[in-house]
């Protein structure tokens, strides 16, 4: 078996072959594409993005340079001009299944089903076999709420390959990781922060995952099934795979199995400070006397009522009388829907805030304030890019978030990270008119994205890289663990 420091050696040697050839002339720009290929592969990644852009305007329509561009900006979080190049491909190649398949991953990551439906549909006439096209369908059917029709392509996606094999573009003996995750969804976005020079990463779905089979090698294993409303089934696979290992585990199955909704409206209840809200599961079949149940729950109206295992707003539903819940619950997907308490998070001014503080290796850290005037609020639909005294309430926030919440406040976020004993996870709150924290949502599924370029965002940059740095901390830290 060739040893990452020899497979390097093997790619810089082909480099200086390359470069050497490309002095001599390069008319077509393919010796040139090679090269930038290869940067991309030693992990290169400025050397490599700007190679590719040089090359653009020498070769605007090749497949090769549109796709490997757009995978790589797409790997640097640049998702959206990852998309563009990704578009342009498919314009000019619209029979090559590869592009296809790209473009409709990053159309189902940014929730446009329909669209990255279409795309993979096409991919699947022209390859019916393929795994990346079946599991982008499965995906994308699950995202709109089809969990009957995303059932088979899933089992053709994942039952013959229950793995993703990250490439390794490191010069040493890699760190090995193993990611468990489900072929459902709900997982954390880890592998964005996961540094392929230094980690070699498998990726193991375990609702499909043999358990004859041995684990593949790993040092550290990173639980990313986050969601305990979606995937409680295969938080239950996790767990007896993870106990086959004796290597550190982050975000144990066991931690995230109990952080449900409403498991943690009911466990949190107690905690000084925190109002949690009252929740119902109605099931489709008890809909006609719900009123009444939810009337003996101690929930009243307006209540919110939403389809377990979505987030971000998605399929999540304010219902003002009791006479609105059947039409409501006729516009959600799923068998069972939670009815939740409204919690009034107004402040005096009318508006709406919530705030996120991520929970990383036990210590607590701003992420945002978002500020809106609609009940439903998200970071990235709220009134924050046009308004700039929003953005001022979000960086007082997460540069100084002693300064906005009070000690009594902060002391008990930090009783709910306790009780929730997750390595890696987030708190949603708001804070009502008395004081008091009122929960929306604490688990592992919270978000990390990288800042955009807008220069509005600025602020942003240094408090957010310091989540981030946390989160390669916790990986290094618990794999250091794993050698002792």
């Amino acid at each position: 078996m060739v040893s990452p420091i020899q497979h390097r050696q093997r790619l810089l040697n082909e480099l200086d072959r390359l470069e050497r050839l490309i002095a001599e002339g390069d008319p077509s720009g393919e010796l040139r594409l090679e090269r930038a290929d290869l940067l991309a592969r030693l992990g290169r990644d400025t050397d490599a993005k700007e190679a590719y852009i040089a090359l653009l305007a020498v070769m605007p329509s090749h497949f090769r340079l549109l796709n490997n561009l757009g995978t790589l900006l797409d790997g640097l979080g640049y998702t959206s001009a990852a998309r563009t190049l990704y578009r342009e491909a498919v314009k000019h190649h619209p029979g090559h299944p590869t592009g296809l398949i790209n473009l409709g991953t990053s159309l189902q990551k940014a929730r446009e089903f329909e669209e990255a439906r279409t795309h993979f549909a096409a991919a699947l006439a022209l390859d019916p076999d393929s795994i990346e096209a079946n599991r982008g369908m499965a995906y994308t059917l699950a995202g709109q709420g089809d969990e009957a029709a995303a059932r088979p392509y899933r089992e053709k996606g994942f039952r013959q390959r229950p793995t993703l094999i990250r490439p390794y573009r490191g010069d040493a003996a890699p760190i090995e990781l193993l990611v468990l995750s489900s072929s459902a969804g709900g997982a954390v976005p880890i592998l964005q922060h996961v540094d392929d020079r230094l980690f070699a990463t498998t990726v193991l779905f375990v609702d499909f995952a043999d358990p004859t089979v041995p684990l593949p090698p790993h040092r550290l294993i990173f639980n990313a099934i986050g969601d305990a409303d979606l995937a409680a089934a295969a938080l239950q696979d996790a767990s007896a795979l993870a106990a086959r290992s004796t290597a550190p585990v982050i975000n144990r199955p066991e931690a995230v199995r109990v952080t449900g909704r409403a498991d943690n409206a009911e466990r949190l209840a107690g905690i000084r400070g925190l109002i949690t809200p009252k929740m119902a599961m109605l099931p489709r079949t008890s809909l006609s006397n719900a009123a009444a149940m939810l009337a003996g729950r101690g929930i009243a109206f307006p209540c919110l009522l939403r389809s377990p295992g979505f987030h971000t707003g998605h399929h999540f539903v304010r219902v003002e009388r009791p006479e609105d819940l059947a039409a409501a619950a006729a516009e959600l997907p799923g068998e069972v829907l939670i009815a939740i308490e409204y919690l009034d998070a107004s402040g005096t001014d009318g508006k709406i805030r919530k705030y996120r503080v991520m929970m990383i290796d036990h210590a607590l850290y701003p992420l945002h304030a978002a500020v809106s005037h609609d009940w439903k609020v998200h970071y990235f639909t709220a009134d924050m890019a046009e308004n700039a005294a929003h953005r001022s309430e979000d960086e007082r926030f997460i540069t100084a978030m002693e300064e906005v919440l009070t000690q009594d406040q902060r002391r008990t976020l930090a009783d709910i990270e306790k009780a929730l004993g997750l390595d890696y996870g987030g708190i949603d709150f708001g804070i009502d008119r008395a004081g008091n924290l009122l929960l929306f949502e604490a688990n592992a599924t919270m978000v990390v994205n990288p800042v955009d370029s807008d220069p509005r965002w600025t602020y942003r940059r240094a408090p957010v890289q310091q989540v981030m740095d946390a989160i390669h901390a916790l990986l290094h830290d618990r794999a250091a663990q794993g050698t002792s």
